[in-house]
């Protein structure tokens, strides 16, 4: 592969030994002195063409990085970086898909332990979900396609791709369905609302930069990108929320001697009222989680800067955006999916059972 006119190769490869370490101080002025260091090591190709080949590279720990650098030692595996200019391998970062990849399977045998057809799945629809962002939601907004629209198909995609695989083609699955799309429709719609009230340019932090100087015929609109990712952060909890209504009141409906419309819809919203607690208290951390340095850094300055300033940037402007637009689309997926749920299962009732196979609560799941 080429870059730049620079030819290079990345593998990855086992360190066999440690050669040597030479350190060095460098005096930047005014009494601040930094370290430097290069680790020589061997190490084992262990993929492309090099595969099973021994090479010799180094390892620079730059004294000028602010984050602590580990040392490679034996037994690491480490990518390398093979540069024909300068004539050796280099250290690039060190091999970690291998120990995620063993966690993502151990985590998938336990799904299809425990929870059986379910659990498999709930996997399939996970794969249909990362399949609709990497393939179909990433290219388009590479290929400066409208995003707002593939945000919106994409989002409707995951949502019945997931309920019918896991769940079937039911009136349960219908319900959340509906309850899901208009709770993704209000969240879209605030979204774009509040990107015009609030003159949202979309360019927020280094990433979104680097984006703007990507070499593509369409450049993004980096407004779009911001709205393609809050929707598709709150969908998941927004068809979690509409699930467990419409599965909750199938089973209320089922147990009661006489379900009507009125009935549900009101155990639909009593049920809604004790799952919001908790799920926006879910949908609050999760964001907060994901923003936990840029917290810190608005605490840690809030002493010395105006707090005005910092609640007005863009920045952090937009994070209070994702964890309040997921959460409308919530509030309006439980009336709505108990509504649709009141409509759907009125007259609802469990059946007498002449035999054992018609006891099976799967044959109510599924019925129309």
């Amino acid at each position: 592969m080429s870059a730049d006119g620079y030819e290079f190769d990345v593998a990855a490869g086992v360190v066999t030994q440690i050669i040597e370490r030479d350190e060095w101080r460098q005096d930047m002025g005014s009494g601040f002195v930094i370290s430097n260091a290069v680790i020589t090591f061997t190490a084992r190709i262990t993929s492309g063409e090099l595969r099973g080949q021994e090479v010799i590279a180094e390892h620079y720990l730059d004294g000028l990085v602010v984050s602590k650098q580990r040392e490679v030692v034996a037994g690491d595996r480490v990518l390398l970086y093979y540069d024909e200019f300068l004539g050796h391998f280099s250290f690039v970062d060190y091999v970690r898909i291998n120990y995620i990849a063993i966690l993502g399977v151990v985590f998938f045998a336990l799904m299809v332990l425990f929870a059986g057809k379910k659990g498999f799945n709930s996997i399939v629809a996970l794969g249909f979900t990362c399949m609709a962002i990497f393939l179909v939601l990433v290219p388009a907004i590479l290929g400066g396609r409208n995003i707002y629209l593939t945000a919106i198909i994409v989002c409707v995609y995951i949502t019945v791709s997931t309920l019918l695989t896991v769940i079937g083609p039911n009136k349960k699955a219908c319900s959340a369905m509906l309850g899901c799309f208009g709770g993704v429709l209000l969240a879209g719609l605030l979204m774009r609302l509040m990107d015009f009230i609030l003159n949202l340019t979309g360019v927020m932090d280094e990433e979104s930069q680097f984006l703007l100087l990507l070499p593509i015929e369409t450049p993004l609109n980096m407004s779009a990108v911001v709205f393609a990712g809050v929707i598709t952060g709150a969908v998941g909890a927004i068809m979690d929320v509409a699930m467990s209504i419409s599965s909750s009141l199938w089973e209320v409906s089922l147990a009661g001697e006489n379900s009507s419309f009125p009935q549900i819809f009101k155990s639909g919203l009593n049920i809604g009222k004790d799952i919001l607690g908790t799920m926006l208290n879910t949908l609050i951390l999760a964001y907060i989680g994901s923003s936990l340095s840029l917290i810190l850094l608005i605490s840690f300055y809030a002493h010395g800067a105006s707090l005005l300033e910092l609640f007005n940037r863009e920045m952090i402007a937009v994070e209070l955006l994702r964890a309040l637009i997921g959460s409308f689309g919530i509030f309006l997926a439980v009336p709505l999916t108990s509504g649709i749920c009141g409509w759907l299962y009125a007259g609802n009732r469990r059946q007498p059972h002449s035999d054992f196979s018609s006891s099976i609560p799967e044959k109510y799941d599924s019925s129309w």
